[in-house]
């Protein structure tokens, strides 16, 4: 007989076919089981489109009754844009249902499951848990923090540095680890730099093609001293959001209007206040892409949560040579951040390493320096 875990796993599977489509809804897949036998699967495509189990259910048909269903995460057992995917199981005769996780939505945290229990439906809970948990790692925590959530990419050389002391850049890595990056972005609803990185590399940030999904690219800006002309400012691609302060340049902002940018003006303007933004926007997974003083302050403000570095077999040198993160005010080695649950792997001739940071975020009152 087929283990439950084998089936989990293919929901998970299922479930990641809708990378960087769904939010601010979680990454959903389930399947139907008769006997040995697969009758029904589906995953969520996207917010305000039927949930994984509905699409499952429609495949099935006559064949649910009596089946047992897995998904990754627990049904909803409320009237959302959809109708709640409970009433669904229990209206197709389902016998058994196996749930990878709790749903974290307060709407939901248990209450699903104690409905398909009050139909006299067996549930079982927390199959493959730690990989379920994992792919909705940025779900789970928007829902309890409030925001988005963060990661840090950067590349630096075997001496820590992002670029010369000059200022050049292109480039630290590969174009394999280049291409992650780019895959990485398709799974992201916001890239955020900051001037400097307008200024210094004109980039593009965007999938490269590799997916129709381009972030939302953001450029955090105190003072708009920014290119009359640039990558960014064109949006045949990818929609830019520039963020300032209203004492920027006004000439400056009124170009960037006049070429359909659309701008923000938020005082304080600082990480935290524009994560805050983000989550208003839907955004459930934001990718900082910016130099070492706005990813001081990002991290500063707890809002990092992951980390990717690569590290590029090179040596540049050069004592004002740019790091990949600016002053944190440490004193002692004891007062360093550590990475847990660390990864680590080969990209091209390159080494990608992840890791997540422990919670070390202020009040949220600080001021930036953006």
């Amino acid at each position: 007989m087929i283990s439950d875990q084998t089936h989990m796993r293919r929901c998970l599977t299922l479930a990641k076919t809708a990378i960087g489509k769904t939010a601010p809804n979680p990454l959903v897949g389930s399947v139907i089981v008769q006997g040995d036998q697969i009758v029904g699967q589906g995953f969520h495509p996207q917010a305000g489109q039927s949930h994984a189990e509905i699409f499952a259910l429609w495949e099935a048909g006559d064949r649910a009754k009596g089946a047992t269903l897995y998904v990754n995460l627990e049904p909803c057992n409320h009237q959302g844009r959809t109708p709640p995917c409970t009433e669904a199981i229990i209206k197709a005769g389902i016998s058994k249902v196996v749930v990878g996780m709790v749903d974290p939505n307060p709407l939901v945290a248990g209450k699903g499951i104690s409905r398909l229990r009050q139909a006299g439906i067996e549930v079982k809970v927390g199959v493959e848990e730690k990989a379920c948990q994992r792919l909705n790692e940025a779900f789970c925590f928007r829902i309890q923090h409030r925001r988005p959530f963060g990661i840090f990419k950067y590349a630096m050389t075997l001496d820590g540095k992002i670029a010369t002391a000059q200022g050049h850049s292109s480039w630290v890595t590969s174009r394999a680890a280049r291409h992650w990056v780019h895959q990485l972005r398709s799974q992201c609803q916001a890239v955020i730099i900051g001037g400097n990185t307008v200024r210094r590399d004109n980039p593009l940030l965007t999938t490269h093609g590799l997916s129709d999904q381009n972030p939302w690219r953001v450029v955090l800006s105190r003072t708009l001293d920014l290119p009359l002309e640039a990558q960014l400012w064109h949006q045949e691609i990818a929609k830019t959001l520039v963020v300032t302060t209203k004492n920027c340049d006004h000439n400056m902002l009124s170009h960037l209007e006049k070429l359909g940018i659309e701008t923000l003006i938020l005082d304080p303007l600082t990480p935290l206040a524009v994560m805050t933004e983000l989550y208003q926007r839907d955004c459930l997974q934001v990718l900082w892409e910016c130099g070492g003083i706005l990813a001081a302050e990002a991290i500063a403000m707890g809002t990092v949560q992951k980390v990717h570095a690569f590290l590029a077999p090179k040596i540049i040198g050069g004592g004002m040579a740019p790091t990949p993160v600016g002053e944190l005010g440490f004193q002692r080695m004891t007062e360093a951040l550590n990475l847990t649950n660390l990864h680590c792997q080969a990209i091209g001739p390159d080494w990608l390493f992840t890791g997540y940071l422990a919670a070390n975020a202020d009040d949220g009152n600080g001021q930036s320096n953006i």
